[in-house]
């Protein structure tokens, strides 16, 4: 089962993506926020050729929803393809220090260029930028230490860029979340809307809650904090075998009959909803790819 085409392109996001490139221009250091539940799916496309030799630091954020052997798989695999990934926390600040210390360092770099140009030294301009819904203004936040921009769990917020002062020689870039103007990977797509990295209103609650219970099923050992089959018909009194569920549909109405009495669309909101809030545990979404999937030394696929 697939649902249908899942395509979320608002009018802020392109003229985000206009300003983002004119922006570019501007700063000295990129921060790249990525959803640590999806790893892969959470990164843009294009950012590599839009950010060209700047400096990037890449933020693996929301690393408490993700169990400590898939966050040590991840890593793993982006070291060896050039990486240096900083996992962190937005909502509690763990892993912002060294964000913070990385950026100062590419400020002392910076400073030290302009000192033998005879030039006066300034903050490093650094944008933070990523997906939409990624945890960017909550981390924005935190390094403030006070709510300095607006942040919400939910894909769109942030519409305008926004420069905040650290008192560190920092200059923090809010910008909007970007996505592709077509979402060309439909299994990319599922991801974020399951993660509420994409607007809602670009999808089918129910088809994709069925797609998430088939892929919470199928995942390996170590990228959940617990059994999923076992939890799910614990937490949701859905009767079921030994064996892995395998009829989404089926077990989907049995929860709405038990939970929602009957409306199987309100069901899968509640079972989205759950996921995004931790309810279920730590879970990835994403495995590393295997050695036979070529990827770039950024991570991601070839086309």
């Amino acid at each position: 089962m697939t649902p249908a085409t899942i395509q979320w392109y608002p009018g802020h996001i392109a003229r985000a993506e206009q300003q983002l490139r004119s922006q570019l221009k501007t700063v000295d250091l990129v921060l790249e926020v990525c959803d640590a539940r999806i790893a892969r799916a959470s990164r843009h496309p294009q950012l590599e050729r839009w950010v060209g030799s700047k400096p990037r630091l890449l933020v693996m954020n929301r690393r408490d929803m993700v169990p400590k052997a898939a966050q040590a798989s991840w890593d793993q695999w982006l070291r060896c393809h050039g990486e240096q990934p900083i996992w962190c926390n937005s909502r509690n600040g763990d892993g912002t220090r060294q964000i913070l210390q990385a950026a100062v360092a590419a400020g002392r770099g910076l400073n030290e260029r302009r000192r033998l140009r005879d030039m006066q030294p300034r903050p490093v301009r650094a944008l933070v930028m990523g997906l939409p819904n990624v945890g960017k203004s909550a981390l924005i936040n935190r390094l403030v230490g006070r709510r300095a921009v607006a942040s919400a769990r939910r894909a769109g917020v942030t519409r305008t860029f926004q420069w905040v002062r650290l008192g560190t020689g920092v200059d923090l870039l809010d910008a909007p979340g970007v996505l592709p103007p077509r979402l060309d990977n439909q299994a990319t797509a599922v991801l974020l809307a399951i993660c509420d990295d994409i607007g809602e209103a670009a999808y089918d609650n129910e088809a994709v809650a069925r797609l998430m219970l088939q892929r919470l099923w199928q995942l390996p050992p170590g990228q959940a904090s617990q059994p999923l089959a076992a939890l799910l018909g614990t937490r949701y009194g859905v009767e079921q075998g030994h064996a892995v569920p395998t009829d989404s549909y089926g077990w989907l109405q049995k929860a709405a009959n038990l939970h929602t009495s009957g409306v199987s669309n309100v069901m899968a909101k509640r079972l989205l909803n759950d996921f995004r809030k931790g309810h279920l545990g730590s879970i990835a979404l994403e495995t590393p790819p295997s050695s036979a999937n070529r990827a770039t030394p950024q991570g991601r696929p070839q086309p």
